[in-house]
């Protein structure tokens, strides 16, 4: 028979036992320690939090300034004292947003949206990208300013961009403002996607506050298979893959033979997309339990047939976001703008300076900088359409770099971001010669594979930049792997020594990579499995992530940003 003396026992068998000073941990801010979906901290909380919220489910403002609460808890567990920093942010877009709102005159209007995004990205930029403008200033300009010791706030991307997003609304009548600052605080502070996105728009989740809760079997369902499977994509695959493969070759990439930089490049492409839409899966699966719907983040993207396809399957809330409000903004492809031509000529006249300032030791990069800009060039010159393809190109291209900045600040990101940007300029030009092979027009089995690969394969060359502390870095990386050779007896050795690194690598691209027809029919044993099956599933799975923890738990990739 299970008593409270036999539960009191096991768990101190398997945790040890509780002091005063473990208890206080819980609650108090420790850089080392962040509060993550993942970790037992945060099970044990959510589990006290949704017992008190399942009483308040009918109350409204209760319910909302509790979950608020939680969710400024949350972030001070993850970022300290610089939660009072969306307090802030908040109090400020709230403001300016009813001024927006109830102003006549357009033309204020827009003065107050511009102080608005001034103000949001000014703060984003000195968190963000001060060190990286010193930096560049230094070696620029010979100067010998100082680093500031700047500490940066987690998440802080992506709640900047959802609340640029409910002014940008009201400003263009998409929306109405909330009745109060409680449910705006709500709107921009909701835990479950808070650090990590997805990035929510306020027309999508701001109705969903004043319907009546009603979360029914088929929700919870859908939430505990979200939250069983990003649990397992994060813990088991990306966490083990990093720590004992990954992050060790990019740390010190000549250390490594050229096929171990190859699989790590393989192995960084499954590792960030079972970090980052296990996040996602969580996030989505937890807001679901609250009775919230929030928008799909990710749809099999290594699944994809063209570049284009790929940002309409990855990281789905961003590259909305980045085409509702920076493409359109900057003309779309319908006008050119100042902003839309300045970026993407500073780029590539950054990249000509490169190239020359290298050419006494190879010609290779200024021949990579004249390729570039060739390249690009034929994209809208040999076009039908040669000033609609110039717009739609040098807009894309801008929004593609400042996407690639918005990542991080460094010249590796914004190659990532330039890189993208060529690519889905290329894939419109090569649209417009043969329409016929255009997604969704029944294309043969073999040019679908073979599309699937080359694509595949292009956003792993991309990913060595991202991945990379910096430039220099991707290059060694890139260069070890060109030198590859055939040599299957020391591919062997070294498949042999990452025995379970390969084996979750493996994993985790079948899983990628299984027909929606069987993930369905899983989807629907579970369903059909009872209520405390799940209970025991999800327990395991929680052991399973207990067992296999190494160094402590991993933050999410996307925490940086």
């Amino acid at each position: 028979m299970i008593t409270i003396d036999s539960i009191n026992n096991w768990f101190v068998q398997n945790f040890g036992e509780v002091t005063l000073e473990q208890a206080k941990s819980w609650f108090i801010y420790n850089p080392e320690e962040k509060l993550l979906f993942n970790t037992g901290l945060f099970l044990g909380l959510f589990l006290v939090f949704y017992f008190v919220y399942a009483f308040l489910r009918k109350t409204f403002y209760l319910r909302l300034t509790y979950v608020i609460l939680f969710s400024l808890f949350f972030y001070y567990k993850s970022s300290g004292i610089y939660f009072l920093l969306l307090l802030l942010s908040s109090v400020v877009d709230y403001g300016l947003s009813q001024i927006i709102y109830r102003e006549a005159k357009d033309s204020r209007k827009k003065i107050y949206l511009v102080i608005s995004v001034i103000l949001n990205l000014g703060l984003l930029g000195y968190f963000k990208y001060m060190n990286f403008m010193i930096v560049t200033f230094n070696d620029m300009f010979h100067g010998n300013y100082q680093l500031h010791d700047i500490f940066l706030p987690v998440g802080i991307s992506f709640y900047t961009f959802q609340s640029m997003s409910y002014i940008i609304e009201i400003y263009r009548e998409e929306i109405k403002p909330t009745k109060n600052y409680i449910e705006y605080l709500f709107f921009v502070s909701f835990f479950p996607q808070l650090v990590a996105g997805p990035i929510v728009r306020a027309k999508d989740f701001l109705p969903q506050i004043y319907q009546k809760l009603n979360l029914t079997k088929q929700d919870v369902n859908n939430a505990l298979f979200l939250i069983i499977g990003g649990l397992i994509k994060k813990t088991v695959i990306s966490n083990y893959i990093s720590i004992n493969f990954v992050d060790r070759v990019f740390d010190t990439p000549m250390n490594y033979t050229a096929f171990e930089n190859l699989m790590a490049s393989y192995g960084y492409a499954i590792q960030i997309y079972c970090d980052f839409s296990g996040y996602s899966d969580m996030a989505i699966g937890i807001a679901l339990l609250l009775g919230f719907k929030l928008p799909a983040n990710f749809r099999t993207p290594y699944k994809s047939t063209s570049i284009t396809d790929f940002w309409r399957r990855w990281h789905i809330s961003l590259s909305t976001w980045l085409k509702d409000f920076l493409y359109i903004s900057i003309g779309g492809n319908r006008e050119g703008t100042f902003a839309g031509f300045l970026f993407p000529s500073l780029f590539f006249f950054g990249l000509l300076l490169w190239g020359i300032s290298n050419v006494n030791e190879s010609f290779i990069p200024l021949g990579i900088a004249f390729g570039a800009i060739v390249l690009f060039s034929l994209t809208f010159l040999l076009s039908k359409k040669r000033h609609q393809t110039l717009v739609t190109n040098f807009n894309l291209f801008t929004t593609m770099l400042l996407g690639g900045l918005w990542h991080g600040a460094g010249a590796q990101f914004i190659v990532w971001g330039a890189l993208h940007g060529l690519a889905l300029a290329v894939h419109k030009m090569f649209m417009e010669f043969f329409p016929s092979k255009k997604e969704g027009n029944g294309s043969n089995f073999l040019w679908t594979f073979f599309s699937i690969v080359i694509t595949f394969h292009f956003v792993v060359f991309c990913w060595i930049f991202f991945r990379a502390r910096d430039f220099e870095t991707a290059l060694q990386v890139i260069n070890n792997i060109g030198q590859l050779t055939f040599e299957p007896e020391q591919w062997q050795t070294i498949v042999s020594g990452y025995k379970n690194v390969f084996l979750l690598m493996l994993f985790g691209y079948v899983w990628h990579f299984l027909p929606e027809v069987i993930t369905s029919k899983m989807k629907f044993v579970f369903d059909k499995t009872p209520l405390i099956g799940k209970a025991i599933i999800l327990g395991f799975v929680y052991w399973i992530v207990y067992a296999t923890a190494v160094a402590g738990s991993q933050p999410f990739i996307y925490f940086q940003f």
